[in-house]
């Protein structure tokens, strides 16, 4: 095969898949020390933000469709890193809320996203990052 570059790198929608690709791929790996997936790091994240959200709010954050959602927050359910409790303001539906383990082990991670996005800084530098991000912003 020729060192030349396909057609396809010329495509605005392949080169997003490729960065994300590799972006998911490097933090898969510093999360999987932690026995934690990207999605379940999302969850936390979003969780640990305060706000009583429900399934259907939190699917919708952390970029889960609600079936996939609900399975993994199973089995956080049962890592004890979540609970359910039902919502207050609607008893048919349910808010999902951090346990106190679920806290600790985001603090734990939270260093290894920090220096996952510390990395993309220094490759492209402070104003690049803050124009790819807003960037992207927009294209979501």
């Amino acid at each position: 095969m020729e060192n030349s570059i396909s057609p396809l790198h010329n495509y605005l929608s392949y080169a997003l898949a490729a960065a994300h690709r590799k972006v998911a791929t490097s933090l898969n790996a510093r999360l999987r020390r932690h026995g934690i997936q990207i999605e379940a790091w999302r969850i936390l994240e979003t969780l640990d933000e305060g706000p009583r959200l429900t399934m259907g709010q939190l699917a919708e954050i952390v970029l889960m469709n609600p079936p996939t959602l609900t399975k993994l927050v199973d089995r956080m359910v049962s890592d004890g890193l979540v609970h359910r409790q039902v919502a207050q303001g609607d008893h048919r539906q349910i808010n999902v809320l951090p346990t106190d383990l679920g806290r600790k082990r985001m603090m734990q991670i939270r260093q290894e996203i920090q220096q996952q996005d510390a990395a993309i800084l220094n490759q492209l530098g402070k104003d690049e990052t803050a124009q790819l991000v807003q960037l992207l912003r927009d294209i979501a």
